[in-house]
């Protein structure tokens, strides 16, 4: 992770690189160079253009089309460009007579005569280079700020966790959720290889109608099919073995295998997986707030009820109740259960030194020196 005082500096030295650049612009205009690197550019493609030719004794034609090139070029270069005189001199030395030739030192002599206006003309290029530059500093500071506001958050999640009383005793909250989801696993698995696979279905569906508890809602077509047909009454199990078998072998054991392979057989993974699906119906530990336990609790004990005995209703209820009338211990309980599960042994160490602490007074000054630099630069275009 790069450092804070390095994205920092690199953004200040970046933004007076960037007033530097910007005021050489200036200076001269933004036009005007755009106009002298255009001349700059016109110029020097007639002069490697033509460089072998104007220096060639034997090309009388080629110098004097090279002459005509550039002299008609040089006219259209508006007298007020920057550097003018520079392209006056260089013409000069690119002139000679009918009977004399050019060499290769006079065009060499021309590009150097030509080289403080090609300088300038780099201003215009320096300048959205260092633009640029100065975009991708200003990214950084960004990132590296972002970068310290979730490590501060982060650090603030681990203190709140070690304001848990880490030696409270867990087993009043632990015992009747382990009670809850074991009789509820158990109750679940019963009624799937019990019941016929359109009751099953039935039921599920009208979970629906309870949000918290996240059971599959069935395929409507396979449910619409189970209730119209005798293998209906058959087990969820049951019906992923037939699902398993040959057409022939099917065609004893259904009316119209065809059929049962096209609704059943292609829904064959979603009643093979259902058993999974008792998980939607136990808590987990550590548990949600009390508060989001009591609401999810109540529809539990709804849905529960239809499929389970008395007993595991009354395992649903009593998780209800204590999430209801003891909130302010449940979630004492549930504190010390996160913090136990989420702190590690180093953390707890950093958190008795009071080293955490002193990395966030660290980072939130950071922060804030961060902050000022992004005021003090702010995005350019």
């Amino acid at each position: 992770m790069t450092e804070t005082p390095d994205v920092v500096a690199s953004l200040e030295s970046t933004a007076h690189r960037l007033d530097e650049t910007r005021a050489e612009v200036e200076a001269f205009g933004k036009e005007d160079l755009q106009t002298l690197a255009d001349a700059l550019e016109d110029v020097d493609r007639i002069l490697g253009q033509y460089e072998s030719r104007a220096t060639d004794r034997d090309d009388l034609e080629g110098y004097i089309e090279f002459r005509d090139t550039l002299s008609n070029t040089l006219d259209e270069i508006p007298v007020d460009v920057p550097h003018s005189e520079a392209f006056i001199e260089a013409n000069e030395a690119l002139t000679t007579g009918i009977t004399s030739t050019l060499s290769a030192s006079d065009f060499e002599h021309a590009r150097t005569i030509l080289e403080p206006a090609r300088e300038s003309a780099l201003l215009l290029e320096s300048w959205q280079s260092t633009r640029k530059e100065y975009r991708t500093a200003r990214r950084a500071v960004e990132q590296r700020k972002s970068e310290i506001d979730d490590r501060i958050d982060e650090l603030q999640d681990i203190v709140t966790l070690g304001e848990a009383d880490l030696d409270a005793p867990t087993d009043t909250l632990a015992d009747p959720i382990e009670a809850y989801n074991e009789a509820v696993t158990t109750a679940f698995h019963q009624y799937l290889d019990q019941t016929p696979a359109c009751e099953v279905l039935g039921q599920l569906e009208a979970t629906r109608y309870y949000p918290l508890v996240e059971l599959p809602t069935p395929p409507q077509r396979l449910q619409s099919y189970l209730e119209t047909v005798d293998v209906g009454s058959e087990s969820i199990s049951r019906l992923v073995e037939l699902a398993e078998f040959s057409r022939s072998k099917l065609d004893h054991y259904v009316d119209d295998s065809e059929a049962f392979s096209s609704v059943v057989g292609t829904n064959r993974t979603y009643l093979s997986q259902l058993a999974e699906e008792a998980e939607a119906l136990t808590v987990p530990w550590p548990p949600e707030p009390a508060r989001e336990v009591k609401w999810r609790a109540r529809e539990l004990v709804a849905v529960v009820g239809r499929f389970a005995d008395e007993a595991t209703v009354v395992h649903a209820r009593k998780l209800y109740r204590f999430a209801s009338n003891d909130q302010d211990e449940f979630d004492r309980l549930r504190a010390t259960a996160v913090a136990r599960q989420r702190l590690t042994e180093e953390q707890r160490t950093r958190l008795k030194s009071g080293a955490i602490e002193a990395e966030i007074e660290q980072l939130r000054t950071d922060a804030r020196e961060l902050q000022a630099s992004l005021e003090q630069h702010e995005p350019r275009h």
